[in-house]
């Protein structure tokens, strides 16, 4: 009777966690409707070519390419700069392998990034939620923080990568804390295997693997050691593949190693003391930087205040841990604060600080799941952290650049209509074994036109063929090389100094709107 009782009594937790879960779950979702309710839209009127953020284009033409032939048959790049092998310009194809695989399964429009992001935040909630099993008080704040966080929203309703990375680190916190309370051989291979990929999608992410390791060698030792930097090992060599052979070089070295290079070539001493002058004197320009955030709506200022906040207390509470001898809960605390300490001397010593602040958030979002987490009694950590977000991302947070969801208007689908027409007309793909430049348009970053510079409304390039390959160059490169470059196809300003000697040279003239003029500047190279 009693092993009935038990049982049953298993069984009902079981199911009711789930159930807390899945209702969890919902909550992702919920915050999109809102936000796009708030200006009287909906999930569905969510559009990428009315918005401002180019590299949503790079990051969806190279999906929509791999979809539909295996791997884009052009390439993408900045300045003409191409890969080895297929070209997916400065990042590398692990980082949208979940996009990819959606478009296999759901097809690839410009809605399948938003439906797979609001996805993943979803199902990293579920997971989460039904992992650990945090108590109503818990689940209260991380609703609190959760719903505050605006950026979180921002980038679900986005063609940008991000949350595929925070949902990533959030199941990889999760599974941190259910193995503490129960170890299993397989949570301890899934945290490997997902640290890893995340590595491979941005290598800072590596910061991520350190509690596996240390659960690793606390259990075997110098095997478990041996066996985790052989880990290590591996992964750095398949990341420096993926990057010689399928990255292609940006307008400017992504990091400065000018830190590693001083350790090399001046001694150990002058590279601490290069790293000690860097961490300081850029230190104090980020710390600028976030009082510019306060004062005014700099957004990447805000995120630095943001990552400041709460950075400092994961630290104090690593430090209460310490001083209480709370060790399993030291444990997370202390592995958070090398992951958050380590980022933002990363971001010092080799970032470029507007660049690097987004890479920043996905500490943010994994750091609210463990805040939440934290022992209360009157909450002061989740309101100093919440009250901070609100501040910074629904007071102060009102650049349109950053903060605004993008909608249809017909205008915009308008001169989209035209483009669709003109450039699937125009540019047939060229179907080769290997990417070629027959199936790459150049996307002339901003002329000048009236000696004003303009940007090229580059959300008319969505409408290339899909296979087709962008390469954003500037414009001094395109004016220097113009009867020499290897691209067949080139877009510009229309009447800006391109367009002009484009017109003077007899290039033939494809299409043209009040915004863009599009020029086939040779015949097919094979």
């Amino acid at each position: 009777m009693k092993e009935s009782v038990r049982k049953t009594g298993a069984w009902v937790l079981s199911h009711k966690s789930i159930f807390i879960a899945a209702l969890m779950s919902f909550l992702p979702l919920l915050c999109c409707v809102v936000a796009c309710a708030a200006q009287g839209r909906n999930i569905g009127e969510v559009y990428l070519p009315a918005g401002e953020w180019n590299d949503e284009l790079f990051y969806f033409k190279q999906v929509e390419g791999i979809v539909h032939y295996g791997y884009p048959r052009g390439f993408f790049g900045f300045n003409e700069s191409y890969a080895l092998r297929a070209s997916f310009a400065a990042w590398s194809p692990v980082l949208v392998f979940p996009w990819v695989l959606w478009g296999l399964v759901f097809g690839w429009n410009l809605q399948s990034p938003i439906y797979c992001n609001i996805f993943l935040m979803m199902l990293s909630m579920f997971l989460f939620v039904w992992l650990v099993k945090p108590g109503r008080k818990q689940l209260g704040i991380l609703t609190i923080l959760y719903i505050t966080f605006r950026p979180l929203t921002r980038y679900m309703l986005s063609g940008m990568p991000e949350c595929i990375c925070f949902s990533l680190v959030i199941i990889v916190l999760a599974l941190c804390i259910s193995y503490q309370k129960r170890e299993h051989p397989a949570k301890l291979v899934l945290l490997f295997v997902l640290t890893a990929v995340m590595t491979l999608m941005r290598p800072y992410l590596l910061l991520f693997m350190l509690l596996p390791i240390y659960f690793r060698v606390r259990k075997q030792k110098i095997p478990g050691l041996i066996s985790s930097l052989v880990i290590v090992g591996a992964v750095g060599v398949v990341y420096a593949l993926i990057k010689h052979y399928f990255g292609a070089e940006y307008f400017t070295p992504l990091f400065d190693t000018t830190w590693v290079t001083t350790f090399l070539d001046q001694g150990v001493f002058a590279g601490i003391h290069y790293m000690a002058w860097r961490i300081v004197t850029v230190g104090i320009q980020y710390g600028r930087i976030m009082l510019e955030g306060l004062r005014s709506d700099l957004f990447y200022g805000e995120y630095f205040v943001a990552y400041t906040v709460v950075m400092l207390v994961i630290l104090v509470q690593a430090l209460h841990d310490f001083r209480k001898k709370q060790w399993k809960n030291l444990e997370i605390t202390l592995y958070l604060s090398v992951c958050f300490v380590g980022m933002w001397v990363a971001l010092i010593l080799m970032y470029k600080m507007q660049e690097g602040s987004k890479h920043l958030l996905t500490f943010l979002a994994v750091g609210i799941f463990a805040i939440s987490m934290m022992e209360t009694r009157f909450y002061k950590k989740m309101v100093l952290v919440a009250a901070t977000f609100a501040l910074l991302f629904t007071v102060s947070g009102v650049d349109p650049y950053e903060y605004q969801i993008p909608f249809r208007n017909e205008e915009l689908e308008a001169r989209e209509a035209y483009w669709e027409e003109t450039l699937e007309e125009a540019c047939d793909l060229e179907l080769t074994s290997t990417p070629g430049f027959d199936n790459v348009i150049i996307w002339v970053l901003a002329d000048r036109v009236d000696g004003k510079s303009v940007l090229t409304p580059y959300q008319m390039l969505y409408q290339i063929p899909k296979g087709f390959g962008i390469s954003c160059c500037y414009v001094e490169y395109v004016k220097e090389n113009l009867g020499w470059l290897h691209s067949r196809f080139l877009a510009v300003v229309a009447e800006g100094e391109v367009d002009k000697l484009c017109r003077e040279k007899g290039y033939r003239e494809i299409g043209r709107d009040e915004g863009m003029v599009v020029y086939e500047l040779h015949g097919k190279l094979g």
